[in-house]
């Protein structure tokens, strides 16, 4: 039995869906507490966020089983991933295959309860994760940006969770907010997967995998990480600027913001593996905390 939760954990990559549910959880909470301070709805529905959490936790690990099985000769030359349990033989490819499918159709429909918009999306979100970004690892750089429009879909589908299906919880607002909220992680993403690709690099090779922007760990793909973490410090400003987040977020945006970018500045003068490292580990810190103060922090 230890092994089975083991072999699960590895195979939905826990610790990346919950990153995932985390941030859908929490955008969830921001658009239901905007629909309760505009009256629309009287109190949190704790419901729908628990349906949210299992259907998010089921649609992202059924995309990362699916990566699993596209990858899974490709797994087994890598140090990191050769244990999981398909390239290691302690299961199937078929099952992969009958899991993946499962926890795809069942937090599909999960989500498609809220609303039409979330079944969408999640939808769309498997299919460009696990068959566009995963076979373009191998092909070209361009790869990181298309894994950032499935990585930064979680606060747009927790955003619009919360609104459920009455048509007067739309206003044009709603929109604008959902997108910034996309936006800030969009843009987090390159950050993130640059440095991981990184610190990765080797054990990345033996696979073929070209993720850094010039598929070399050298002073230009520092730069270009570095410049990332600038443009998302306006970015991180944004619901600010535009009316519903208050200071407090915008000064942990800034504060964050500079501290990611020195580390990345780190990267461009050492050009060693201690400082993608921190790049690395500052990104798994920035998205949660920026996303927590601005639930606390909302002006509607």
């Amino acid at each position: 039995m230890k092994q089975f939760f083991a072999d699960f954990s590895k195979l939905i990559k826990f610790r990346l869906t919950f990153l995932v549910v985390f941030s859908a959880s929490v955008t969830f909470l921001i658009g239901s507490k905007i629909q309760v301070d505009r009256a629309i709805i009287d109190e949190i529905n704790w419901n729908n966020w628990l349906i949210l959490i299992i259907g998010g936790f089921l649609v992202t690990g059924a995309a990362n089983c699916f990566n699993e099985i596209i990858e899974v000769d490709l797994d087994k030359l890598m140090s990191r991933t050769k244990d999981r349990p398909m390239p290691a033989g302690r299961m199937t490819t078929g099952q992969g295959l009958v899991s993946g499918l499962v926890m795809g159709i069942a937090g599909t429909w999960l989500l498609g309860k809220l609303n039409l918009e979330t079944g969408l999306i999640s939808v769309f979100s498997i299919l460009l994760y696990a068959f566009a970004y995963t076979p373009l690892k191998r092909k070209s750089p361009i790869a990181v940006f298309v894994g950032a429009i499935p990585g930064a879909l979680p606060p747009l589908i927790g955003y619009l969770a919360a609104i459920g299906h009455s048509p007067i919880g739309y206003v044009p607002r709603d929109y604008q907010i959902a997108i910034i909220l996309f936006l800030v992680q969009f843009v987090w993403q390159f950050p993130h997967f640059w440095s991981i690709a990184w610190v990765l690099d080797e054990d990345y090779k033996k696979a073929g995998f070209r993720l850094l922007p010039t598929r070399e760990k050298d002073k230009t793909s520092a730069i270009f990480t570095f410049i990332s973490t600038l443009v998302l410090i306006p970015v991180s400003l944004l619901p600010t600027f535009y009316g519903f987040g208050g200071y407090y977020v915008a000064g942990v945006s800034i504060l964050l913001g500079l501290i990611f970018s020195w580390y990345a500045y780190q990267l461009v003068v050492k050009m060693d593996l201690p400082s993608a490292r921190k790049v690395m580990f500052c990104s798994f810190f920035y998205i949660p905390l920026v996303q927590l103060v601005l639930l606390f922090d909302l002006v509607v």
